[in-house]
């Protein structure tokens, strides 16, 4: 990243992510939801992530307020659509993660920051100047454009980006993002040239881990995504094939459920079953990854996390460090 680049004038006539919404963010928030100043909702370490990112410390997420899109069933809703969160400074920044360094954690997990790249760039940079020394690991759903990505190179290592459908409609009715299956592939395709796998025993220091949520009722998103993984990141990247959709209680006003709801009856909105989980096996084993993880089927839905709460997931699975009630 060039430090002749004014980080702050990015956010004036804001074309961050491929929305390009041209919204003054120092005065107006973005389609995103936020202004120019970065807000944080809860970070800690997590044991959920893949075995790779998780090792034995777990992970250091920090999980920011935002996002670039709309999905219509999003289990962190209340921060990336609903504005739970609280602001902070990059002195602040830079100090969480010196902190979960402190607590263990063998990444640092960036968590849906794609409308603030140039503040938390700005903020690695100074964490690393104070002695972060693990990896910072960029946790999106690709919705992001390469120039944007730019500004992250040789401060990030590790890349977890969704690939969630190569379907204009399906993308446009669940995401509020048509456009979505375009900038994601660019994404993905980029992270992938820039960062070969480097995994130093159980443990990825470099790569990209590409995750894809299967929708219940929607096989034929599925084997799209896999098609374009297996002809583009098999052996360059892990794939990570998800099967715990689950349908999500909202708190919120009649107007919103109702946008929910129909756009939600584009998908089936329930739990994946078990006739599904086998046929995604048998798709998965047909494609033979080199590197692919594929989540096991539960009907448990306690792990939804609620960011009122100071650890938001069950105690299994997270420890916290910091909540923006503190």
């Amino acid at each position: 990243m060039s430090d002749s680049i004014d980080l702050n004038s990015l956010y004036l006539n804001c074309t961050q992510c491929p929305r390009k919404c041209g919204i003054d963010r120092s005065k107006a928030a973005g389609f995103c939801g936020e202004k120019d100043k970065l807000r944080v909702a809860w970070a800690g370490l997590h044991f959920g992530e893949e075995p790779v990112i998780t090792v034995k410390g777990g992970s250091g997420t920090i999980f920011f307020t935002g996002c670039t899109l709309r999905c219509a069933f999003c289990q962190n809703y209340q921060i990336s659509q609903n504005g739970m969160g609280r602001e902070i400074s990059t002195e602040e920044f830079a100090a969480m993660c010196l902190d979960l360094q402190e607590k263990g954690a063998e990444n640092i997990n960036l968590i849906t920051g794609s409308h603030h790249i140039p503040k938390i760039a700005e903020g690695i940079r100074l964490a690393k100047e104070k002695g972060v020394k693990i990896p910072f690991a960029w946790n999106s759903s690709a919705y992001e454009s390469v120039e944007s990505l730019e500004l992250l190179k040789e401060l990030v290592s590790i890349w977890l980006p969704d690939l969630k459908t190569l379907n204009p409609k399906l993308s446009k009715d669940l995401f509020a993002a048509p456009d979505y299956p375009e900038a994601a592939r660019k994404a993905v395709k980029w992270m992938l040239d820039n960062y070969p796998m480097e995994i130093d025993g159980d443990k990825m220091n470099q790569g990209v881990i590409v995750r894809h949520l299967f929708l219940p009722g929607r096989f034929e998103e599925t084997v799209d995504v896999l098609q374009w993984l297996k002809d583009n990141a098999d052996g360059r990247g892990v794939i990570s094939l998800m099967s715990q959709y689950t349908p999500v209680p909202f708190k919120e006003g009649d107007a919103e459920l109702a946008r929910r709801k129909r756009a939600l009856s584009t998908i089936e909105n329930r739990l994946v079953n078990l006739q599904e989980n086998e046929d995604l096996e048998d798709i998965i084993d047909a494609y033979d990854f080199e590197f692919l993880y594929y989540q096991e089927l539960t009907t448990d839905t306690d792990w939804l996390p609620d960011f009122n709460n100071a650890v938001p997931f069950p105690n299994n699975l997270a420890k916290k460090n910091w909540h923006w009630k503190d």
